[in-house]
Formats: C-alpha cells, structure tokens, sequence
C-alpha cells in the first residue's frame, strides 16, 4: 500500500518552485504525489519526473475535461476533440513517468444536459473508453475514471453505475476510482458501494466530507479502512483536498471558504489519520 498526496490542493500545474514543499511532503510520510496534468509539453513532464525521483518520490497523475466543446459523451466533432485531447493527456502522463491517471476523464466536468445521460451518450461513452483504453495500453497506463457527485457531473454519480459502464467497455487499462467524498454524497451505503465493486477499483482518494483534513468529518473512516483490508486492495490511497488559492480551480469545486487552518495540517495530520487508520485496520508499515 502506499500513501499520496493530490498536489490540487496548492496547484494544477506543478513547477521546480515546488521543490521545498515536496521535500516536506517526503519528510511527512509520503510515498509520492498526484500531479495535475494538464498544460505543458514532454520536456516539462519529464523535469517533473526527474525532480520527484531526486526527492524520493513516486506519482500518479490527475485530469479532468472542462470544455464541452471537447466532450466524450456529445457531438461528434465533440467527441473527436475529446479523444484528441485525452491522447495528449495520455503522451503527457506516459513523459512523466506515472504508471495510472484518474479523474471523471469519461465526459465534461460542471456540464449539464438538464437531465439524466441516455442510452445513447452511455453508448458513445463506451466506444471512447475503449479507443482511450487501447491508447493508454500503449504507453502501459491505467485510467481510473472517477464516479462524481451529481453537482460535478452527470454521466456517473454512483459506484454501481460506474461498474456498469467500465464493464461494459471491458478493457484492461480502463478501470475505476473509489472517492470517499463523492461516495459520501451519494451513496446510500458507501462501504457496500467499496465492497461490491471492489473488482474494479485500481485507485482510491481519501477525501474528508468536507474536502478538509482527513480524520476531521464524518466520513465513517473506521469501516472504510477495514473495508479496504478486507478487500485486498493494495494500491494508492491518495488524500485529495481543496483550498481556495486556485480561483478557477475553487470554482470548480465549490469551494468558498478554508476548511484547514493550513495546507500543513492537510497533509501532516492527513497523513497520521491515514497510517493510524492503517494500523487499527491491521495493515504493515507507514509507521
């Protein structure tokens, strides 16, 4: 098992300035981080690899689409942008060295039809996962697509619907995303919802209630982690928190207001939340 943390929380495009926090991120705990992915060129992704590896650090990586003009589930035209642009995302990740993306990389992020998706856009959906999942076993990547809340999107707001739809794409390098905030939203019973779609679950993000400091809300963190050792999961958990630093990024996800006293306290007592948590749930190390 190892523990990361989504680098969402100070910023979408990671730079060499970050150094003297990844070095403390390092120093917390932390196996490696996840980085945004979004602007930038191979070169630049390569330096991010090669800063993370002289600070001992491994990755994931992160993406979203937020142009309906570049939507998998939409028009054609939309579509065709869509896969060109996750193809992008894809070259990107592949330079920077991280192994699997996750992310609601199945349709726009804060786009709406006003109503529920159609068979059809399920059906449009399904034939792009596989051209992207044939892309991504290119270049040895797993997507973990990620269910959101019915505020965020529309396509796939539980587990149970995002298992239907990575079964019925039915490629290897594409899989799913359990995200305990989103869960806590929608989900009726959340352990349940981990449980039964364990068998598609290749990533989980540790998120508070709140999108606050893990440990600190509601989230029923005892049966969750018993629930992930049950399981047999042995991938990442991730802590993913917002903070208002990044305008466009807080508007994304609703956040008006500090739910830390810092950043710190995000990933420090974070990551004691998660180790301990571990230990009471009879997991090895991170001690």
């Amino acid at each position: 098992m190892k523990i990361g943390m989504n680098m969402f929380l100070w910023t979408t495009h990671v730079a060499r300035d970050h150094e003297p926090l990844l070095k403390d991120i390092k120093a917390a705990g932390f196996d490696g981080v996840e980085i945004p992915v979004f602007e930038g060129d191979g070169a630049y992704f390569s330096d991010i690899a090669k800063m993370l590896a002289d600070n001992g650090l491994e990755c994931t990586a992160v993406s979203a689409m937020g142009d309906p003009a570049m939507n998998l589930i939409g028009d054609s035209a939309a579509r065709s942008a869509g896969l060109d642009h996750l193809r992008k995302i894809l070259d990107r990740t592949h330079a920077l060295g991280a192994k699997l993306i996750c992310g609601p990389l199945h349709s726009t992020l804060g786009h709406f039809s006003g109503e529920g998706p159609t068979a059809e856009e399920f059906a449009r959906s399904v034939e792009a996962q596989r051209q992207i999942g044939d892309q991504a076993a290119e270049r040895g990547i797993t997507i973990a697509l990620e269910a959101l809340n019915r505020f965020e999107c529309y396509l796939v707001n539980t587990m149970d619907g995002l298992a239907a739809l990575i079964h019925a794409v039915g490629h290897p390098n594409i899989r799913g995303m359990y995200d305990t905030f989103h869960a806590n939203i929608e989900e009726a019973d959340p352990i349940g919802a981990l449980t039964r779609n364990i068998d598609i679950i290749a990533h989980i993000h540790i998120s508070e209630n709140d999108r606050g400091v893990p440990g600190r809300g509601n989230i029923p963190w005892p049966e969750t982690y018993a629930a992930i050792k049950q399981s047999g999961y042995d991938g990442w958990l991730t802590i993913e928190s917002f903070g208002r630093g990044l305008p466009d990024l807080a508007a994304a996800t609703k956040v008006w207001r500090d739910f830390a006293e810092s950043p710190e306290a995000v990933y420090r007592d974070g990551y004691r939340h998660i180790a301990d948590s571990m230990e009471r749930a009879g997991f090895s190390g991170h001690r």
